[in-house]
């Protein structure tokens, strides 16, 4: 699984520990620095150096929007995700020119909050090279509008076996996924599942000398020439 190093920036400090505890629902998600200023965020972002940074656009000594731009123009390259209230269209447009690869306008849900990890950890799988569909997500494209998740399928544990399929490199059991995933056989084999279902994962039928076949999931997009 792909560890997640955020640095969160908002003011109000109740909305930061809430925000702080949907995202460490995931065990790879950290936190690692809270700023409610420009300036405490400028110096945490030089100073931690963070995967991903959640910023705010209203802040006591000016506008997150500013600092993203400055950021910018002295070449960080970061992601960063707006959580503000701000929800004017120029507002919007201002951030995405800057470089912002998503946007979430206060109140949202923790299923939200959950697909912005995921997006940033797909933008940060290493490829040599990109397909199309890899292109697609790594952009937030997609031809077809998202079907609500089944009952009992959580968006954060799906992300998080997504995760593990994507980094590992090879096919791997629901035994293997579970483990690596903290999950049991039994969940990861269902969550793995869905994943085939919706063209996330692949299935592949591992045959033995008795026995039924094993059963080898890997993440789409990965061709046996990738595997090790």
């Amino acid at each position: 699984m792909t560890r997640v190093r955020v640095l969160l920036v908002e003011d109000d400090l109740r909305v930061a520990r809430v925000n702080r505890d949907l995202l460490e629902r995931d065990p790879d998600v950290h936190v690692v620095g809270s700023a409610a200023t420009l300036a405490q965020a400028d110096a945490l972002a030089q100073a931690l150096v963070p995967d991903l940074i959640l910023l705010d656009v209203h802040l006591p000594d000016g506008s997150g929007l500013g600092l993203l731009r400055h950021w910018r123009a002295q070449g960080r390259t970061t992601d960063v995700a707006l959580i503000t209230a701000a929800d004017d269209e120029a507002s919007v447009r201002t951030a995405l020119a800057q470089g912002a690869f998503d946007y979430l306008i206060k109140p949202f849900t923790g299923a939200r909050l959950a697909e912005v990890i995921a997006r940033h950890r797909a933008r940060r799988t290493p490829r040599g090279t990109l397909d199309q569909s890899h292109l697609d997500r790594l952009l937030g494209v997609s031809g077809n509008t998202p079907e609500p998740l089944p009952r009992g399928i959580d968006p954060h544990t799906l992300e998080r076996v997504a995760a593990v399929l994507e980094g590992a490199g090879s096919a791997l059991s629901a035994e293997e996924v579970g483990d690596r995933a903290h999950l049991s056989r039994v969940t990861a084999w269902r969550y793995l599942e869905h994943l085939v279902r919706v063209g996330r994962a692949s299935l592949d039928h591992q045959y033995g000398l008795a026995g039924r076949p094993a059963k080898l999931y890997r993440a789409r997009g990965l061709t046996e020439g990738e595997m090790v």
